[in-house]
C-alpha cells in the first residue's frame, strides 16, 4: 500500500485546534475497531449487505486520515458487497487499508 494515513485532513478541519484534533481522533479511536469488528463479522456470515453498510461507515474515517486513494477503494468495495459479491482484489486491498489504519490509530 503507497498511501499512508496522515493528518492532513484533520489538520484541515481544525484550523490548528489541538483540543479538536484529539477529540477527532478519540473517535476514530473508539469507532474503528468496533465497525472493523462488525465488518469482518458480516463478511464471516456472508451478510454482505451489512458488511456493505460497515465499509461506508468506515468509508469516512478513511477521509479523515486522509487516504484519498483508498476512500475509491472501499467505494468500489462496498458497491460490490451490495451486488452481494466479494471481490477478492478488492477485500484484500481494503484489508491492508484497515491495518494501516489500525496501526496508524494506536501510534496516535
Amino acid at each position: 500500500m503507497e498511501e499512508k494515513p496522515n493528518y492532513s485532513y484533520i489538520s484541515q478541519l481544525s484550523g490548528g485546534d489541538k483540543d479538536f484534533e484529539e477529540q477527532l481522533l478519540d473517535v476514530v479511536r473508539l469507532e474503528l475497531p468496533q465497525e472493523i469488528e462488525n465488518y469482518k463479522k458480516h463478511l464471516q456470515t456472508k451478510i454482505f449487505d451489512r458488511a456493505a453498510d460497515d465499509v461506508h461507515k468506515i468509508k469516512h474515517k478513511i477521509s479523515i486520515l486522509g487516504l484519498e486513494k483508498s476512500y475509491q477503494v472501499a467505494i468500489d468495495h462496498e458497491d460490490r458487497l451490495r451486488e452481494e459479491v466479494l471481490d477478492e482484489e478488492l477485500y484484500l486491498k481494503f484489508e491492508e487499508i484497515l491495518e494501516a489504519m489500525m496501526t496508524f490509530i494506536k501510534k496516535a
